[in-house]
């Protein structure tokens, strides 16, 4: 990339980074679920304030595990939070379940719990709310909602490392959390995810089916015998190798420096773009820290979403689309309306936010999108 364009997310990697992954090399294990995975999820388990972390080759099959360790089944249902990746509504087909899609909340992105009520069946088993670009979910409303019908509660926690929700840290919130660390979250190893619970029933079983359905090889090398594993369940090659297990130790280290080098990137924004009638800033919620995995706007009716990303692009700022209303996406087939979401997914703009943006870069990327803004608004 050029040093001209101003990254819409960029890891902070370096030395630290590359020592840890020399430790790995040194040490002859460098396959999956091996000695520095279990390092890591040990102190992500505390990271989190749960119980048991478990290493998974990204947040999708974190996911998956989740669902199949909370006993879903073909013919379920499970209410998800329609503003999200559609990692989250594939884990629950993956499980042979539906997901049925409830609508957010318009001002900070998460799963409406009017919504998530509206939408239970006879068939519901679960919800899965969505921590949208890091910014928890109402989990006191929505545990409360999971214990009168008899629910699970996952928190897709995918872009929410070091986020919090009323003191607890996200991870906690739910009866599984599932987290990713692909290159543009918040810590990362280029890929990678974690299920984390406080239940040792849940965390045992994901810990087999995270390995073809057995034991792993470190579990099995503690041993003092030759155990000869029997394959009794159908499992996964979930794994994630211990070489991204060290990157993301590294990784772990740096987060608070990360989280206050973007908490103070999007205050910037905030104070820049305070008040600009064609640009909605994003709120944070007074009782929840955001970890601010992505900084997205909302645009304007009458602004041309397409002209602006255009316009920034070929000015060297990089952008995007916040994320996805999952009820239109044809595979999800016929869903009701989720009118806000869809709102969102019309109008929504990701611009750059990552740890090394300057201050410079930062009004640089303000300057440059309040120019585009004026001249793709039409009608006025």
């Amino acid at each position: 990339m050029s040093d001209d364009v101003i990254a819409l997310g960029q890891p902070t990697v370096g030395e630290a980074e590359l020592a840890a992954i020399a430790e790995v090399f040194a040490s002859g294990w460098l396959a999956g679920a091996g000695p520095t995975c279990r390092r890591f999820e040990e102190r992500f388990a505390a990271a989190t304030g749960t119980r048991h972390a478990l290493t998974t080759a990204n947040c999708g099959s974190a996911l998956h595990l989740a669902l199949l360790t909370l006993g879903v089944r073909p013919g379920d249902e499970v209410v998800v939070g329609d503003y999200t990746f559609p990692a989250t509504g594939h884990a629950v087909m993956w499980a042979g379940a539906k997901p049925v899609f409830a609508d957010v909340r318009p001002d900070i992105w998460t799963v409406d719990p009017a919504a998530v009520e509206a939408a239970i069946t006879p068939r519901t088993v679960g919800i899965i709310a969505v921590d949208a670009f890091g910014q928890p979910a109402d989990y006191d409303e929505l545990r409360a909602i999971a214990d009168r019908h008899g629910l699970f509660l996952v928190e897709d926690a995918a872009c929410a490392a070091g986020a919090t929700y009323k003191g607890r840290p996200a991870g906690s919130l739910a009866d599984v959390a599932t987290f990713s660390f692909h290159g543009r979250k918040g810590i990362t190893a280029g890929e990678g995810g974690a299920y984390v619970t406080d239940r040792d029933d849940l965390a045992a079983h994901a810990r087999k089916l995270h390995t073809y359905g057995v034991e792993g090889a470190l579990t099995r090398a503690e041993l003092s015998d030759l155990p000869i594993p029997a394959f009794t369940e159908l499992g996964y090659n979930y794994r994630l190798s211990d070489v991204a297990a060290a990157i993301m130790l590294a990784q772990l280290d740096r987060l608070p420096d990360l989280l206050a080098a973007k908490r103070r990137t999007a205050a910037r924004y905030g104070e820049l773009l305070k008040d600009h009638e064609l640009i909605v800033t994003p709120h944070e919620a007074p009782d929840r820290e955001h970890p601010w995995q992505s900084y997205v706007v909302t645009l304007d009716p009458s602004v041309d979403r397409g002209a602006v990303a255009l316009g920034l692009r070929r000015r060297g700022v990089q952008c995007t689309f916040g994320t996805y209303a999952s009820h239109v996406q044809p595979l999800y087939g016929q869903s009701a309306p989720c009118p806000v979401s869809a709102d969102l997914f019309a109008r929504h703009l990701a611009i750059p936010m990552h740890a090394n943006l300057t201050d410079s870069q930062v009004e640089t990327v303000v300057a440059t999108l309040v120019d585009v803004v004026a001249s793709a608004a039409t009608g006025r």
